[in-house]
């Protein structure tokens, strides 16, 4: 078994997020203001260097004021 870090399904979920992310019109310091997290978290996720943990995922989605129950039924259309 692969680490989750470089499945498809994980980068899948990062994609969506950052897609959301740009959409809102928000920046990496801007999602990491609202996290209380560096830059750097954010970049480090986005750019598949850091895996995030379900916790840590919930606390991106309501920064993205998404429920994350449809994050994961988009990833299963779109799986």
């Amino acid at each position: 078994m692969s680490k989750t870090i470089y499945d498809r399904e994980y980068r899948q979920l990062i994609d969506a997020l950052r897609s959301e992310r740009r959409a809102v019109g928000l920046t990496q310091q801007e999602l990491a203001d609202r996290l209380g997290r560096p830059q750097s978290f954010v970049a480090k996720v986005e750019g598949y260097e850091r895996r995030l943990d379900i916790v840590e995922f919930v606390q991106v989605c309501r920064a993205l004021r998404l429920d994350p129950a449809t994050v994961f039924a988009y990833l299963n259309e779109t799986g």
